[in-house]
């Protein structure tokens, strides 16, 4: 097995789960079955750049809520499956209908409900404050904690590792994804 920046640097993918993850696990329930929950807009950022560059990035999450899915979608998101109760099936299908290498893949999970994909990938990582079950059972643990900039810390890494990190200065922004469509 090659070393983690080794590894790093052939990834084409990335799965990600949300609550505890993309965000620090927080949710406030809504009077209309919606949740609220905090983003960090740096990984917010990295997603949108990676995404933006070419890379598949797919959601894998048992959470919901339209502004969860609104959120997803102005990260430029496309592939996401919510509510789910059967990530590993998600995962293999993802896989198959994109041609993916799961040795070539990144899931940052934060549960127990993230190890049986990450025993599925190449490269399993979590945020610093993660189960401590998924911890033993990633390759890299982020120094920072879900929703705190774990998601960035993984995607500039394999970016940079590729070298395709900061290649365009103009940033991105919901309205840039929606022009790019």
């Amino acid at each position: 097995m090659a070393n983690f920046k080794e590894a790093i640097a052939d990834v084409e993918a990335f799965v990600f789960d949300v609550d505890g993850v993309m965000t620090d696990g927080g949710i406030i329930p809504t009077h209309d079955g919606d949740f609220i929950r905090r983003y960090d807009a740096k990984d917010g950022y990295a997603l949108a750049y990676a995404v933006k560059i070419g890379y598949k990035v797919c959601i894998i999450s048992g959470g919901r809520g339209r502004t969860l899915e609104n959120r997803l979608r102005m990260l430029g998101i496309r592939e996401y499956h919510l509510d789910c109760m059967d990530k590993i099936a998600t995962l293999r299908d993802f896989f198959a209908r994109e041609g993916l290498d799961p040795q070539r893949v990144v899931y940052m999970g934060d549960d127990i409900p993230d190890l049986e994909c990450m025993r599925e990938v190449g490269i399993p990582v979590c945020p610093a404050d993660a189960a401590a079950e998924v911890v033993e059972a990633a390759r890299y643990v982020s120094e920072f904690r879900g929703g705190h900039g774990a998601v960035r810390d993984i995607v500039e890494q394999v970016l940079r590792a590729r070298g395709d990190w900061a290649r365009d200065a103009k940033g991105v922004t919901p309205s840039s994804l929606a022009a790019s469509r």
